[in-house]
């Protein structure tokens, strides 16, 4: 069986270490971006079944990412959680609006992290 991709966005190195170990935990092969414009590089071609997502960050902001990456035909569907600290509705909606399919407030819990990402995982 081919284990499952997954792009990590986050300008914190602490906070991708941490999502990091959950995901390799449950047998995920995680990719890791500082800000949106890495994690556009990082859209090169090769597979990615989800993508966890910050929205405050240097260079490229998580919201600007998502646009971009949906603009791209073979990541224009691939999941996208956004987990941020921005509770908000507004902000909320502007991720939804952008491409976001979920929505997490830091700090998560791991179980509550795999739970959504095994509910939007690509096959």
């Amino acid at each position: 069986m081919n284990r499952k991709s997954i792009l990590v966005v986050d300008d914190s190195p602490s906070l991708r270490e941490v999502v990091g170990i959950t995901l390799r935990g449950a047998g995920y092969d995680v990719i890791e971006a500082a800000d949106g414009r890495q994690a556009l590089q990082r859209l090169d071609g090769r597979r990615i079944h989800l993508v966890v997502c910050d929205v405050n960050m240097p260079v490229m902001d998580g919201i600007s990412f998502v646009r971009e990456a949906r603009k791209l035909p073979r990541y224009a569907f691939v999941p996208i959680i956004m987990l941020t600290t921005e509770w908000r509705e507004e902000s909320k909606l502007e991720g939804q609006m952008a491409g976001a399919r979920a929505w997490m407030v830091k700090p998560f819990r791991p179980e509550q992290m795999l739970q959504a990402v095994a509910r939007l995982v690509l096959p």
